[in-house]
């Protein structure tokens, strides 16, 4: 006799993010909150990231924290409401430099002319375009859990949606991605607003105005060195020359972001604070639905009852990730009433995120547990919470110093 169908209801949903793979690293994140979950990577010898990040979930009934808002402000406004948006992944991250560099002979080099020392300069002092990556990835096979039309599916997703995607479902480590300036809906060179009416963290195409926007918190020694950055606004405005009129029109930066040039002429500089924002009406988490122009699947009838979706901000060439956000079903009854998981629950997500490679060492354990949110009480786990009306309003405007 065949087991009966899956249903959502049956299912509870957590998002956990953290700056790496390890389950370690993760917190809880808040879904529907103006509240911002800070996430931020240390690495001597590689760049790394200051992140703010917020998660929203339209139709959100079945997750966890317990009693989150089933929706946000944010899907009342254009152009969400008018394209029916599911869900957002919205951040504001400063890439950081490595702090530790290898020293460069130039006694061989010959002299450099301003343009060839503004393509040094960039080189090292950012993230070139081609390189920051954003997508989904799995540790281990799905093949066998692939619904029929699959191929079909990622042929929509590259014509219809981001041709700038590329991927590999039957991989033995699956994965999907594409370059970061071409894959977010939004970009702005600046901070973005906290606005508790639109839902938190709101990002608006373009740049900010501040002459001192991005500025990253850092060695006072090493501020008082540091030359007053331009603002956002002139700062893109500057990349975007020879652009043919890309100016703060999104979908024409997603369509210019494809090309060579643009990925030679945009680097995510370090220091520089940027707003971006990722959603799209696609999958409906309440209904547990995948549903593309053309085609749509019931999520649960194809999950192996493991695999978590894993969506990844990560370095191209390095591949390793600066931030990690892993949305995971559970079965009800793997979940207190107080909204911990159980031990079973936590062997389950280490299963989601790799396997028994990456258990979860005990004080991951504890911010994987969890704790139940006060009103005015950001994540656990020692990670910053900002809200639109608490300590962080006052730095929430887009022309504040980061």
């Amino acid at each position: 006799m065949a087991p009966p169908p899956k249903k959502p209801e049956d299912y509870t949903l957590r998002v956990t993010a953290g700056p790496t793979y390890d389950l370690s690293t993760h917190v809880e994140v808040p879904i529907n909150s103006p509240h911002l979950t800070h996430i931020s990577s240390s690495s001597t010898a590689e760049a790394s990231m200051d992140i703010d990040l917020t998660v929203r979930i339209q139709n959100y009934h079945r997750g966890l924290p317990r009693n989150s808002p089933s929706t946000s402000p944010y899907f009342d406004r254009e152009p969400h409401r008018y394209n029916r948006d599911q869900y957002s992944i919205a951040m504001r991250f400063t890439p950081k430099g490595p702090s530790t560099k290898p020293p460069r002979d130039t006694s061989s080099e010959p002299a450099a002319g301003d343009d060839e020392k503004k393509k040094g300069n960039n080189e090292k002092e950012g993230i070139p375009a081609a390189d920051l990556q954003f997508g989904n990835d799995f540790d281990h096979p799905i093949r066998n859990y692939l619904p029929p039309g699959v191929n079909t599916a990622m042929n929509i997703l590259k014509w219809w949606i981001d041709p700038g995607l590329e991927g590999d479902a039957y991989a033995d480590q699956p994965y999907l991605y594409g370059p970061a300036l071409s894959s977010f809906n939004a970009v702005r060179v600046g901070r973005g607003e906290v606005d508790e009416e639109r839902g938190g963290l709101w990002v608006e195409e373009g740049g900010s105005s501040s002459d001192e926007d991005g500025d990253v918190d850092g060695d006072e020694n090493e501020k008082k060195g540091r030359k007053k950055k331009k603002s956002g606004k002139q700062w893109r405005e500057e990349v975007l020359q020879g652009s043919g009129g890309v100016g703060n029109d999104p979908k024409k930066r997603q369509k210019w972001a494809l090309k060579d040039d643009a990925k030679k002429e945009w680097v995510w500089e370090y220091g520089r604070t940027y707003a971006v924002d990722f959603y799209n009406p696609y999958i409906d988490f309440g209904k547990c639905e995948l549903k593309l122009p053309g085609f749509g699947v019931n999520v649960l009838r194809y999950w192996d009852g493991e695999t978590g979706l894993r969506y990844v901000l990560r370095n191209r060439v390095t591949q390793k990730p600066y931030l990690v956000i892993l949305f995971t079903l559970y079965p009800n009854d793997m979940i207190n009433e107080d909204g911990t998981l159980k031990p079973e629950a936590l062997k389950a997500t280490a299963r989601t995120s790799g396997g028994e490679k990456e258990m979860v060492s005990e004080e991951g354990k504890e911010k994987l547990e969890g704790a139940a949110l006060s009103e005015d009480e950001g994540p656990k786990g020692g990670v910053r919470g900002e809200s639109a009306g608490g300590a962080g309003a006052g730095a929430g405007g887009d022309d504040d110093v980061d």
